[in-house]
């Protein structure tokens, strides 16, 4: 395994590897891995020859009272993790091998983004779309791979390839959870042992929804309501958002009958710490 640091040499290994008809998987990570890293790895694994990872935690998607500084980082760690799993290249360049002097464009994908994260989070996709365009030019991937964790995200890559003709394959890979059904993520580790007790109650959101539209229930207030409900009487927490969404578009959907498939999204606070999960609801 090797570690690539500059963005020419990248390109020069990934056309190197292009000559020799190998297909390439890329995995953008922001480091810290987890389980659920390491489940995309071995997606990509599966289908690609050689197989990059990006460690990068990229100042853009940052709001200027989020996390940055403290992100956790443990890149020997990581190392470690993705040799066990047979990793051919981490990608792991610094802030100003990525966004060097006077540097100044931007992606930004607009109507995917303006709803549950991107509306919380002004300027975050706008990050998270330019430092994935620019780690797909320095990787050159056949295959990228996303947690569906992070489902707006996916839909906002999926988005901007589809839109910029881009030649890359976007896979989606379901999220993976801890036993207990907590989604994994790197955020987990700043809760104390009282506040990861109650992060729970965004996977027993899921499953309250789950259970009303299998028993029969469709009305959107409803469902809303019941897992608003649960949601704010668990200690510690304050919601976000909790929100039923068009899986395509994210358009919220707050009144009527669900109808085929229905996007279940949460952001939910535990304490100081911001916590993501979703799941698709079939009628």
């Amino acid at each position: 395994m090797r570690v690539i640091k500059t963005i020419k040499e990248m390109q020069s290994i990934a056309k190197g590897h292009k000559k020799e008809g190998l297909t390439i998987g890329f995995v953008p990570t922001m480091g810290f891995l987890h389980e659920g890293h390491l489940t995309l790895v071995r997606e990509a694994k599966k289908i690609c020859n050689v197989v990059v990872v990006s460690i990068f935690v990229n100042p853009l998607q940052f709001g200027p009272k989020e996390d940055f500084a403290k992100y956790p980082r443990d890149f020997e760690r990581d190392s470690a993790m993705l040799q066990k799993e047979g990793v051919e290249y981490i990608f792991h360049p610094d802030g100003e091998e990525m966004y060097g002097k006077g540097y100044q464009t931007y992606v930004e994908v607009t109507e995917v983004t303006k709803n549950l994260c991107g509306a919380s989070r002004p300027g975050h996709f706008k990050g998270v779309t330019t430092v994935v365009s620019k780690l797909f030019n320095a990787v050159m991937p056949d295959y990228a791979f996303f947690g569906e964790k992070d489902y707006q995200q996916l839909a906002t890559i999926k988005r901007m390839v589809a839109d910029l003709n881009m030649d890359i394959n976007v896979i989606g890979v379901p999220i993976v959870r801890e036993a207990d059904g907590l989604a994994m993520s790197s955020r987990n580790t700043y809760l104390s042992e009282e506040e990861r007790k109650s992060a729970l109650c965004l996977y027993r959101a899921i499953n309250l929804a789950k259970e009303l539209i299998n028993n029969g229930e469709r009305s959107a207030e409803k469902i809303l309501s019941e897992v608003v409900n649960l949601i704010s009487n668990t200690a510690l927490t304050r919601i976000d958002y909790v929100k039923l969404c068009d899986p395509e578009t994210l358009d919220y959907i707050e009144t009527g009958l669900l109808k085929g498939k229905t996007l279940l999204a949460l952001a939910v606070f535990v304490g100081n710490t911001r916590l993501i999960d979703n799941a698709i609801l079939e009628v």
